[in-house]
């Protein structure tokens, strides 16, 4: 499976990208994780469906100081096209 998953809120400066990537890595998962103009981060990642959501539940939490206000999740079939798990 693959999911486009976009978090807003207090969610950038804070290392949530670093954060992402290694709960990304604990869960096996593939993607990239990255920052986006408007404030918001960004994860495209890949692997089983019970992954990504586990991935899900965490950033809905975040990392210290972080303040997570909205999670919106797209899920797609898409084939794998990464090999390992990236902050861009």
């Amino acid at each position: 499976m693959t999911a486009i998953i976009y978090i807003s809120g207090f969610v950038q400066g804070i290392g949530f990208r670093q954060f992402v990537k290694k709960e990304a890595v604990k869960f096996g998962l593939t993607g990239y994780v990255k920052n986006l103009p408007d404030r918001r981060v960004e994860i495209f990642v890949q692997g089983s469906k019970e992954s990504i959501e586990k991935l899900v539940k965490h950033s809905e939490k975040g990392p210290f100081l972080s303040e997570v206000k909205n999670v919106i999740v797209e899920w797609e079939e898409k084939e794998e096209v990464y090999k390992d798990f990236q902050i861009i």
